[in-house]
């Protein structure tokens, strides 16, 4: 055990949110569990035999005495829900589903004692979300440009190694657990961008995945396969991709009845299909409705899915063409197929209209296509914000999406279908290379469940868990290094919602022009005289009238543009004044020397923790500070002198501009 009360496995990996001493309260009970045949309640017994065992308590046999009853009440199996009361001494936990007393069980974790002391009035929790994934962008075969996880920032693949499932999937069995404590119950196990590697995971390469199908299952993960759209053709079926042939529906309509024999339980597929070069139905002139149809009339029959990404738009785009907007593109492409898709087709929609920057506006294809089973896609993977080198928080930057009202009155996190994520998780010994970056993971876990959460509380309990018995110091410091540390990063970054002010490729630290004169649509317009894209209706590309009322309204003007997001809407001059009262030039200026100092001073209160927090996890910490703080600097300095020269204005307090 080490200094923080975490456990490992041999040493190999981070207990992170489920150490051992997590489970003292209910491993110190007697605890009895009812249920008929059902895998997951035995997962329950499993673990509160495991509990017991380390701490004292016992698994009655029924008709003993117990203080903690757990019982499947008999339901449907996907019936997540349970309830949690206490009353004369003995704690009551009901589920129609193993699978809603498997959530249970690890909601008595959390609350730890507090589930065993006074009287609890009975309440019922159930997820608001029916699908909560993680997509994981793993390559089967390491991958001579994207490495062997495209976007990934904490090593290797949990999944496969040298081409193909490990052959020890204890870790997988371990990840699967620790997405279950915090309410995941489903994972694609492949990168969106197939290679030919991994197609063949559809056709002879499918006992790999029932492995890793096998490793998971016991957590109530669903394992979901992103797919070619041009599989047919790459596997040795029809030569053609067409949706509308009759062959190739009958081709997929036979590997998808294949897959199932392999994994009766299996989710559905991801699909990323005329995006980015990747194959699609326009090569034959269908739409996207038909491409995402034939795929889920093959999954129909089995309870399967299809989650069709709208990620498309040009990415040979002319820079010197201001008419054409990518931020626009998959409103354009999608609304006008509103009520086409299928029943089981699901159309998996980016949070923002560009690409998981640290600042967009909410995309407004969410809430435009209300006949349209939506997922809104979010990205754990710290792409764009400090790539697991950096403390990046996101909680409440998903809070803000996932409470967003596009339509003036129902939330995001109401209007959508699911969650699905990006994963961060590798087979680094903290799971996500940088140990705070856990709680990005757990924090989206939690809000797949409850999306109006208070992302802090969420916060305070991921702290609480990963450090048991934390003294108020170490509980204190952790809160006040993640809480601030989203905006630090847009602070030193980029201003203003202009985004995409990266190197180019691989997307970390700064590059102001690296996206400038690309074909990718990423462009900031800044020059002498102002900065920002016109996306208003009066003079712009129109991009501001997508959205319904009233925010059609609020960001056609920039004197009601929100501040944060003035550059994504309007080109401005550098002395137009925010609402703040500073001019966008001094508020590019101080916000960037603000950023630099408030990351030296999370350094120093992480530094300050080292007598808390086990050595290893304490200088793995200390090493991405260094980085990040070397990063920032770079930043400011590189943000900073790029306006200064463009501008010609001087920072009003007379500070270094390198």
């Amino acid at each position: 055990m080490h200094q923080n009360g975490t456990m490992t496995d041999s040493g190999d990996f981070d207990a992170a949110w489920l150490p051992g001493t997590a489970f003292r309260a209910v491993g110190a009970r007697r605890s009895l569990v009812r249920s008929g045949p059902d895998p997951l309640a035995d997962t329950v017994r499993g673990e509160l035999a495991d509990a017991c065992a380390r701490f004292g308590g016992e698994v009655v046999r029924d008709g003993g005495a117990a203080e903690f009853l757990l019982e499947v009440t008999g339901g449907s199996p996907d019936d997540e829900s349970y309830t949690l009361r206490r009353a004369d001494g003995i704690t009551s936990l009901t589920a129609p589903s193993g699978r809603g007393l498997l959530y249970g069980l690890f909601h008595v974790v959390r609350l730890g004692e507090g589930a065993f002391s006074g009287d609890l009035a009975p309440r019922t929790h159930r997820p608001a979300l029916a699908t909560r994934m993680l997509d994981h962008w793993d390559n089967v075969a390491v991958h001579p440009v994207m490495g062997q996880v495209e976007r990934g920032y904490a090593g290797g693949s949990l999944f496969w190694s040298d081409g193909e499932a490990r052959g020890d999937l204890g870790r997988v069995r371990a990840y699967g657990r620790l997405l279950a404590a915090c309410g995941i119950n489903a994972v694609a196990v492949n990168n969106v961008n197939v290679h030919a590697t991994e197609a063949r995971l559809l056709t002879d390469r499918i006992g790999d995945v029932a492995a890793i199908a096998g490793a998971l299952r016991p957590y109530g993960i669903r394992t979901h396969l992103a797919v070619s759209f041009a599989a047919p053709m790459l596997l040795g079926g029809p030569d053609t991709a067409d949706p509308l042939d009759p062959a190739v529906r009958d081709w997929w309509a036979r590997a998808t009845a294949r897959v199932y024999e392999a994994v009766p339980d299996f989710g559905g597929y991801v699909v990323k299909a005329d995006s980015e070069g990747r194959p699609g139905p326009f090569a034959y002139g269908r739409s996207h409705a038909d491409g995402a149809n034939m795929l889920a009339a093959a999954l129909e029959p089995h309870g399967g899915t299809v989650h069709w990404r709208a990620f498309v738009y040009d990415h040979r785009q002319d820079w010197r063409d201001r008419s054409t907007d990518r931020a626009r593109a998959a409103y354009d492409h999608f609304t006008p197929l509103d009520g086409e898709f299928a029943d089981n087709a699901v159309l998996q929609v980016k949070h923002g209209p560009m690409d998981f920057q640290v600042r967009e506006p909410v995309s407004p294809l969410i809430g435009a296509m209300p006949d349209t089973r939506l997922a809104v896609e979010l990205q754990v993977t710290q792409e764009y914000t400090g790539q697991q080198q950096h403390v990046c928080w996101l909680g409440p930057m998903w809070s803000e999406v996932l409470r967003f009202r596009p339509d003036g009155e129902v939330p995001v996190g109401r209007l959508a279908d699911g969650l699905v994520a990006v994963s961060n998780a590798g087979d680094d010994r903290f799971w996500t290379g940088h140990p705070l970056a856990q709680a990005n993971l757990y924090t989206f876990g939690r809000l797949t469940w409850d999306p109006a959460a208070d992302p802090r509380a969420v916060l305070d309990e991921w702290i609480a868990l990963t450090h048991p018995d934390a003294p108020d110091r170490l509980a204190g410091g952790l809160h006040a290094i993640l809480d601030g540390s989203w905006r630090t990063y847009e602070k030193y970054t980029a201003p203003l919602g202009v985004g995409f002010m990266v190197q180019p490729g691989h997307h970390y630290g700064p590059g102001v022009d690296g996206y400038e004169y690309s074909p990718w649509g990423t462009y900031h317009f800044a020059d002498r005289d102002g900065v920002g894209v016109d996306r208003s209706v009066a003079t712009g590309t129109g991009f501001a009238g997508q959205y319904a009322e009233p925010w059609a309204k609020l960001y056609e003007s920039p004197g009601t543009c929100p501040d944060e997001l003035l550059l994504f809407f309007h080109h401005v001059p550098y002395g137009h004044v925010l609402h703040s009262g500073k001019t966008v030039i001094q508020h590019i200026y101080d916000t960037h020397f603000e950023g630099v100092e408030e990351a030296e001073e999370a350094r120093r209160v992480w530094a300050g923790l080292s007598d808390l927090v086990e050595p290893e996890r304490h200088a793995r910490v200390a090493e991405r500070f260094a980085e990040q703080l070397r990063g920032a600097r770079e930043w400011r300095d590189q943000i900073n002198s790029y306006f200064l020269r463009k501008s010609g204005v001087p920072d009003a307090h007379g500070r270094t501009i390198h």
